[in-house]
């Protein structure tokens, strides 16, 4: 019969070993040219990647600052009809007010000479 102590040893040795076998196969792979090269072409996937995700967020900058140029003119051509609308009524104002002072003037004259 074996003891406690013997078993929790042999238990203790078999995890040690385990562990040296894990760390040599790990030790392995990292001297492996196959698992070099495909760290190479994971580090070219993610390069690439990137590069596209930068070029989407350039793309999306030119869109926002083009849609914001456009708004601006859009909005200045707006307050430019706006003002030339708000030109032409302070216009017909001061016509129809000069009409009215020439009719009133008009009334005046023949009202004194009459």
């Amino acid at each position: 019969m074996k003891t406690k102590d013997a078993d929790f040893v042999e238990r203790r040795a078999a995890a040690k070993d385990a562990k040296a076998a894990l760390l040599e196969k790990v030790k392995a792979k990292q001297n492996d040219p196959a698992a070099e090269a495909r760290r190479a072409e994971r580090a070219a996937i993610v390069a690439a990647r990137e590069e596209r995700e930068a070029a989407k967020r350039e793309e999306a900058e030119k869109l926002a600052r083009e849609n914001a140029e456009r708004e601006a003119a859009e909005q200045a051509a707006k307050q430019a009809e706006e003002n030339k609308l708000i030109n032409r009524m302070v216009e017909d104002e001061a016509a129809r007010k000069a009409a009215r002072d020439e009719r009133y003037a008009a009334r005046k004259a023949r009202k004194g000479h009459g």
